[in-house]
């Protein structure tokens, strides 16, 4: 192989539906900050929509009912600042 493709295995690639969370339904364990103040990326955006705060892009573990109404556990993330609350919030994987 030559290029890029010599160094990177091939990956196979799955096709799967990606759901809306619709709620939250338990409470979120493990809470974790991944990135605050200037290290959010998108944090200019969220200002933008939501207002000016202390933004913290977060990640932890819920039970959340999906858009199809089904109930699955799953690693969540999303973007809070005090007096604003939680905003976008994203399943990254189903446990």
């Amino acid at each position: 192989m030559v290029g890029s493709a010599a160094l990177h295995p091939p990956y196979e690639t799955t096709k799967f539906k990606i759901m809306q969370v619709r709620e939250i339904l338990s409470e979120i364990r493990n809470r974790e900050v991944i990135a605050k103040g200037s290290s959010v990326k998108i944090r200019k955006r969220l200002e933008k929509l939501y207002g000016h705060g202390n933004w913290r892009k977060m990640k932890g573990c819920a039970e959340v009912r999906l858009s199809d109404g089904s109930v699955r556990l799953a690693e969540i993330h999303w973007f809070e600042a005090h007096g604003i609350g939680k905003r976008n919030i994203k399943v990254k994987h189903y446990l």
